[in-house]
């Protein structure tokens, strides 16, 4: 049976607090589902506990907040064994702009503020996928630091370690973030060149693909077993200029469109109104040097519409 809320329960603010838990969850996972679940959780166990329990907790945002980084910590250090068992490519899971997505559905501008997850440079697909490989103290103690200005005692009693072991944990994923960082590329060109990328892949024409692409560039695809999708990474902009054009044969019906994507100008395909595949990207000057396409349909939930 479901718990009814009594008057009193404060339920309007405490709910006040889930667009914080989900935009720190998902950086967290790198998965909208997994974020979802993990606050869900984190709601049950505050209405878990008794009244006078609750009353006693001076700040409830901070409460949810450890709960949930908690939680989260959990899963990431289960998370090795989980993508040992995911087949191909694991990818972070998409998703659109913040005024379009609305409880996983595409929507307007009338979008609940607590149902969006806030973008900005630490919810690109790039930042995302080194977080995915740093150890999960380091992620927690990061995230918490850089991006949501935890002080380190607060990120310590989370994490289980001291404020100087968090703050070696922060300084290590900043060390690695910067060292991932690509050639600064203004947003007006990174548009240009994903716009000048689909009109090229569209038309079929290597050259103008393989001038498009790093020639160092890299593509990896997530079809997680449920889709087809190419197993392991193609490095090279020829190749991958090859590898497009050959896809563009044999694709039928599919229409692409330019979409921002994790806050970047990105590209999404349909195929009979459906989404099959999100591409993110990444940039070294005047050119794509990371393309990651996404076509597990399970994590193209937000990006579905009516």
């Amino acid at each position: 049976m479901s718990r009814q809320f009594e008057p009193g329960d404060g339920l309007s603010e405490i709910m006040s607090e889930r667009r914080q838990l989900i935009n720190l969850a998902y950086r967290l996972l790198g998965s909208l589902a997994d974020a979802e679940d993990v606050v869900q959780e984190t709601y049950a166990r505050w209405y878990a506990m008794t009244r006078p329990q609750r009353e006693a907790i001076q700040s409830p945002g901070a409460w949810l907040t450890t709960v949930a980084s908690r939680v989260c910590l959990d899963l990431l250090g289960s998370a090795r064994a989980r993508r040992e068992r995911y087949v191909g490519e694991w990818i972070p899971e998409p998703l659109p702009e913040s005024t379009e997505w609305i409880n996983g559905r595409s929507g307007g501008t009338s979008a609940d503020p607590a149902d969006r997850v806030t973008l900005d440079e630490s919810i690109t697909m790039a930042f995302l996928v080194v977080l995915d490989s740093m150890t999960p103290a380091e992620r927690v103690a990061f995230i918490l630091h850089d991006v949501f200005r935890y002080p380190f005692a607060e990120v310590a009693d989370i994490v289980g370690r001291t404020p100087a072991a968090c703050r070696k944990l922060a300084s290590s994923a900043r060390h690695r973030i910067r060292a991932s960082q690509s050639s600064t590329t203004p947003a007006t060109q990174r548009a240009d060149i994903v716009r000048n990328f689909k009109q090229a892949w569209e038309a079929k024409d290597i050259d103008a693909l393989i001038g498009l692409l790093d020639p160092d560039a890299t593509t990896i695809a997530d079809g997680g077993g449920l889709v087809s999708a190419a197993r392991r990474p193609i490095e090279g902009g020829e190749r991958i200029a090859r590898y497009l054009v050959d896809l563009a044969g044999l694709a039928v019906d599919i229409t692409f469109g330019e979409r921002t994507v994790n806050g970047q100008p990105g590209l999404v395909a349909q195929q009979d109104g459906v989404t099959v595949v999100v591409m993110a990207f990444d940039f070294a000057g005047d050119r794509i040097n990371r393309i990651w396409a996404v076509r597990n349909p399970e994590k193209l939930r937000p990006w579905t519409t009516d």
